[in-house]
């Protein structure tokens, strides 16, 4: 891949601590890096912005519930398809121009899509913002890579970190704000004044090169096509799945071939191909393979807890937007303190204990919410969230560091495509998984709590008696009538309990995806080891 400064190199330092002899490292190559990061915080930070108001822009804009998914699926769709074909595209059209260009076109998506009327307009404009927003999440992690050196990258990752876990956690805080005091349309404007300093900081720091356009005769597009059309449709799959009734649907068993069909074909022809779009063989090193498990998962539970919680608060607690970022503003408000202090514990310590540590509380945070009761709201989450906070911020900069420890220049592109792509992948998954959980355990605790409530227990009649007492003197004159919404009362009683449970089951299946996590982790090599360039 094109280089600004090809400081990544198999013979590079052996370990993650920073040498006496290391030279300063000019002003303009940390702008670089602050302003792809920047980029990347902000379009990790859109989507779930617009998640938490996703029922004030249906309204506004005339969408039924089911069909205004498809505002988050297709910003999500686009932005799975361009993160792996970002470093190719980069060195087609020059990293700064690359960069640049995506990044205006962001924000002027960001403004076009709060003035969208109609939902299939809102759609379209959407689709590209997520095709151009997706950009900026690699490209932020390649030039860490290619731009610092190996005693600099914690640092640098530090700051990746402030998007991929940080920016999911205030997202729906920034958004609940916005949109309970502003307007829905205000979550897309807040992209625009961060975004213009972002452009000045790249428009200014990154260095021009020329296009090679000739790469285009070159290119893998066997392997853009598959990979295009597979990723697309499982995408869809999992995002529009659980409310189809997964292969209830003729429409998701034919995207599932398709999305089967093209990802098989993409692998065959990556490995087979002799200028292959993505290295998969980055895969067999020990480091980067298990580190990609490890942030699969990491994926599943951070977008998985994300979309979890606020659906707990809105469906049990009755929490309007703001409430709900108020309440997850404790996920996200510990970690801006702590990330910036990580990369001083990866100097002081073995980077695989700081993971250890890491999804070992994030873990915990998850089996703390397992046992929910009707009263488990802002007060019982509190201390889980902070734990939680803690847990992410530990995690993510040191998995990044010791799974790309040893990877090489012209390889940066693919592991970085590679790397934020499984992440993406793993959160997608994730929510289709507690979506189905979510359904799937309420049904199986309601069948269980209504064999406790028959009207053959004195227990249930009893109730039942006080309600239609209840609303007999709450203005109810029909006697037949109230019994019939005393008996209505209790099953929402009792529905609500197994919604409760099904909750509970959810942050339990997250804890043990974490816990794999964590053995994941432990199989990771100490970034020393690897000094040979690359060892396997």
């Amino acid at each position: 891949m094109t280089t600004l400064q090809p400081t990544l190199n198999a013979a590079s330092s052996a370990d993650l601590s920073p040498t006496p002899a290391a030279p300063a490292i000019p002003a303009k190559i940390w702008i670089a890096v602050v302003g792809a990061n920047l980029g990347a915080f902000m379009a990790v930070l859109n989507i779930q912005i617009v998640n938490a108001s996703l029922a004030d822009i249906q309204g506004a804009i005339g969408a039924g519930i089911d069909d205004g998914g498809w505002i988050s699926t297709s910003y999500l769709v686009a932005e799975i398809v361009v993160i792996p074909l970002s470093s190719w595209l980069a060195q087609v059209f020059s990293i700064r121009r690359y960069l640049l260009t995506n990044a205006v076109l962001f924000l002027v998506f960001s403004a076009a899509c709060a003035l969208a009327h109609d939902l299939p307009q809102m759609i379209v404009l959407r689709a590209v913002q997520g095709f151009t927003g997706g950009v900026l999440i690699p490209m932020a992690f390649t030039l860490i890579i290619m731009l610092l050196p190996r005693a600099k990258q914690p640092v640098g990752l530090a700051l990746f970190a402030l998007s991929a876990t940080f920016a999911p956690a205030i997202g729906p805080t920034i958004g609940g704000y916005l949109t309970e005091n502003w307007g829905w349309q205000y979550i897309f404007y807040v992209n625009l004044v961060p975004g213009a300093i972002m452009v000045g900081m790249l428009y200014f720091s990154l260095e021009a090169k020329p296009m090679k356009l000739s790469l285009l005769r070159e290119g893998d597009w066997p392997g853009i096509l598959t990979m295009a059309i597979g990723l697309s449709a499982l995408q869809t799959v999992l995002e529009e799945g659980n409310k189809d009734d997964w292969f209830g649907s003729s429409f998701i068993v034919r995207l599932s071939v398709i999305a089967a069909v093209a990802l098989a074909a993409f692998i065959v022809i990556e490995l087979t191909t002799n200028k292959p779009l993505l290295n998969l063989r980055l895969l067999l090193r020990r480091n980067f393979g298990f580190g990609m498990l490890a942030n699969f998962l990491l994926g599943t539970a951070l977008y998985g807890s994300v979309f979890i919680l606020p659906q707990y608060l809105s469906r049990i607690q009755g929490y309007n937007a703001e409430q709900i970022g108020m309440v997850l503003a404790w996920t996200g408000l510990p970690q801006l303190a702590l990330i910036p202090l990580v990369p001083r514990l990866m100097q002081r310590f073995d980077p695989r204990i700081i993971i250890g540590v890491g999804f070992t509380l994030f873990a915990a945070s998850n089996f703390m919410n397992i046992y929910m009761t009707n009263d488990y709201a802002t007060d019982q989450l509190f201390w889980p969230n902070i734990v939680r906070a803690i847990g992410q911020a530990l995690v993510m900069a040191p998995l990044s560091a010791v799974a790309t420890a040893g990877i090489e220049a012209e390889n940066a592109g693919s592991a970085s495509g590679l790397f934020n792509m499984m992440r993406n992948l793993g959160g997608a998954v994730g929510i289709a998984l507690l979506q189905t959980l979510l359904t799937k355990r309420e049904q199986y605790h309601s069948n269980v709590l209504m064999q406790s409530v028959s009207l053959l227990e004195q227990a249930t009649r009893t109730r039942i008696e006080q309600l239609t007492q209840y609303f007999m003197s709450h203005g109810v004159a029909d006697h037949a009538d109230a019994t019939h919404r005393a008996i209505v009362a209790v099953g929402r009683f009792v529905q609500k309990q197994a919604y409760i449970l099904a909750f509970s089951d959810t942050f339990y299946v997250m804890g043990v995806a974490l816990i794999v996590a964590l053995f994941a982790a432990a199989l990771l090599k100490k970034p020393g080891a690897l000094a040979g360039g690359g060892a396997h």
